[in-house]
């Protein structure tokens, strides 16, 4: 590991000790005064695993080092505001694997994220769904599923979504038709008629390792061997089948959930593309159940660190800035994020 100092007047002086310890993340080790925090407001290209001590929070341009230069960061003493998040949901745990700073801005800062017509989408048909599962299983009929949609665009297409999406009456007669083929196509899939279900939108939360998790299932059904189930609808086009272990990644740690919460670990998940017709299946092992819990635990601990630290690295890449909604907020703070 390379170390510079930084030299005012001569001497050393408050040192402060940063590592740079992956492209665009900058973590303090140690801290003049206790309690503060340090947040990058903006950086420039760097040498991974340098690391470097500063005697102010002056900027630095760069330091000579054995003919090399190397750029340092303009840092500022910061803290947040906000308490970190009580629990860490499988989402969210995504959204931090994915990029530790995008955590921060939805998470932490808390910042408002506008709705998208994919998401308003999801929504909508998860709603409808909802409410179907919610009626006696002889009543759950497509002429149901298709009772629910003004309740939908009541509740879901509120006036502030409708502003985000801009949402005008060729959209919305767009929306309608799509979610009508959904309804049409997710009966070709099951017959609501003949499940058990064991809960729908079931608010789980435990702790595990001392990480607190909590989730949402859309559904938890009890199939023909008695075994638990877990059920994700999904309003998106069809995943490649090569990655798996992303696919059902926020599934499986339902799972974790599932097992802490009811002593009794699910045998399957059923993610159910509804647009496309088709579900997909996995078998829950004890491998993944451990594997993602200890994934879990792991980023916890790290999230604890970068909001003691005040500061969360940003790690852009073309899939994780693609759909970012902070995509403009990280590129006028200096990230170097993927091109669109």
């Amino acid at each position: 590991m390379l170390t510079i100092t930084s030299r005012r007047s001569g001497e050393l002086s408050a040192l402060r000790l940063f590592t740079y310890q992956s492209p665009n993340s900058l973590v303090s080790r140690a801290s003049g005064a206790a309690g503060r925090k340090l947040k990058v407001t903006r950086r420039t290209a760097y040498r991974p695993t340098a690391t470097v001590a500063t005697s102010s929070l002056q900027r630095r341009d760069a330091f000579p080092i054995l003919g090399r230069v190397i750029p340092v960061a303009y840092v500022e003493l910061m803290t947040f505001e906000q308490p970190l998040p009580r629990s860490l949901s499988p989402s969210r745990l995504a959204d931090f694997q994915t990029c530790p700073r995008r955590y921060q801005h939805a998470s932490v800062e808390r910042i408002a994220q506008p709705a998208s017509y994919a998401t308003a989408k999801g929504r909508f048909v998860h709603y409808i769904f909802e409410q179907l599962f919610k009626l006696e299983a002889s009543e759950r009929t497509i002429t149901a599923a298709r009772s629910f949609l003004p309740a939908a665009r009541e509740y879901i297409l509120t006036p502030e979504v409708r502003e985000e999406i801009v949402l005008d009456e060729a959209t919305e007669a767009k929306l309608l038709v799509e979610t009508d083929t959904i309804i049409e196509r997710y009966f070709t899939m099951e017959d609501p008629r003949t499940i058990t279900s064991e809960g729908i939108e079931l608010r789980v939360g435990v702790t595990v390792d001392d990480t607190p998790l909590f989730g949402i299932l859309d559904r938890l059904d009890r199939d023909e061997e008695g075994n638990l189930v877990i059920v994700d609808y999904k309003t998106g086009s069809l995943p490649n089948r090569n990655y798996d272990s992303q696919t059902f990644a926020n599934a499986e740690l339902y799972a974790v959930l599932c097992e802490e919460k009811l002593h009794e670990r699910p045998t399957k998940i059923r993610l159910l593309y509804v647009s496309q017709g088709e579900t997909i299946e996995r078998t829950v092992t004890e491998v993944v159940i451990k594997a993602r819990a200890s994934a879990a635990a792991a980023a916890w601990k790290k999230i604890r660190s970068y909001y003691d630290d005040g500061f969360f690295p940003a790690t852009p890449s073309k899939n994780a800035c693609r759909f970012c909604s902070f995509y403009e907020r990280c590129r006028d703070a200096g990230v170097p994020v993927a091109p669109r």
